[in-house]
């Protein structure tokens, strides 16, 4: 279904607005959404769609603003479930939203033929866009450049361990031979980009998988205490200096293209007015830079509205005075 029926009832039960941008407490029901877009074809008035978590909601801040500051009027959705915003996402209830280039070819993939196909999804960037666009344009859907930034997969040691070992890569662990508890969730034992892949690609001993979940404080403890000596969790993770923590660079790429793209339905945003507004952070977004946006959310408390305007006009993409919202 596209939107309709049972699906655009669970959709609307599962939006709220993040109005930061605009001002007002709560957003539109679907049902209302002319009344926020204009009618269909007024692309001037988009709908800039979160996941829900930090990173996605600062994502989307940033798209907004860059949007608004290209002459655009924005609306901010918050989507938790992928099964629920990809359809609005086709059917023009929401505009933009960033993805994860490698994961969602995965999604699409799954979706298209069935959830036991063969990922499609590789360590290599320019093979997974090629597959994802192939998924995304019979959807109406048009996949941007990705950027520098990417959420993928990483490995964290304690730095004293690192320095102990002289580690700098998961080749440098492989290679020292030596025995780890590996802190991660529990699918991590069959996930090939998890255990068996770091046995495979880099001949370390993964004596155990302790299921602590992915980059969870319980990890962190359990790494920083001795317990464990490894833990999985991501390039963009913003606690990992709280814990004494540093990422193994993963230099045989074993992990998948995460890369950080904004994906558009392309009948109302594929213009190139919003590909070149959303480019822009392409020019400066790094996977640190992003790290550091979702500590100030996360640690710091502070709002993603405020992180992403300031970060934007630190990087000269916003004038320093932002006009009024629209």
């Amino acid at each position: 279904m596209r939107g309709t029926g049972t699906a655009a009832v669970a959709l609307c039960l599962a939006l709220f607005a993040a109005c930061g941008l605009t001002g007002c407490a709560t957003g539109p029901a679907l049902e209302d959404r002319d009344a926020v877009t204009g009618p269909p074809g007024d692309s001037r008035r988009l709908v800039v769609g979160s996941a829900g978590f930090t990173e996605s909601d600062l994502l989307a801040q940033m798209y907004a603003l860059l949007l608004q500051e290209a002459g655009y009027r924005t609306k901010l959705l918050s989507v938790t479930n992928r099964e629920l915003y990809e359809p609005a996402l086709e059917n023009g209830q929401i505009d933009v939203v960033p993805e994860y280039a490698a994961t969602f070819a995965d999604w699409l993939n799954a979706k298209v033929h069935g959830a036991d196909a063969p990922t499609v999804g590789s360590p290599d960037l320019t093979a997974t866009m090629t597959a994802l666009r192939a998924l995304a344009r019979p959807r109406g859907l048009a996949v941007l450049d990705a950027g520098r930034a990417v959420d993928q997969n990483a490995f964290a040691v304690t730095a004293a361990y690192a320095a102990e070992h002289r580690l700098k890569t998961l080749s440098d662990l492989g290679a020292a031979r030596l025995p780890v508890r590996l802190a991660a969730g529990d699918e991590c034992v069959r996930r090939p980009y998890c255990a068996p892949g770091l046995k495979e690609v880099y001949g370390i001993d993964v004596t155990a998988v302790d299921p602590k979940g992915v980059g969870t404080t319980q990890a962190k403890q359990a790494v920083r205490s001795g317990r464990n000596q490894l833990m999985l969790t991501t390039t963009t993770d913003a606690t990992l200096d709280e814990f004494g923590l540093v990422l193994l660079a993963d230099d045989k790429d074993l992990q998948n293209a995460d890369f950080i793209v904004p994906v558009v339905n392309r009948a109302r945003a594929g213009t190139e007015g919003v590909t070149r507004a959303l480019a822009r952070l392409n020019t400066v977004l790094t996977t640190t830079d992003l790290a550091h946006l979702n500590e100030q959310v996360d640690s710091w408390r502070r709002l993603p509205e405020d992180v992403a305007r300031t970060y934007l006009r630190d990087k000269g993409l916003l004038p320093r005075r932002s006009p009024h919202p629209m």
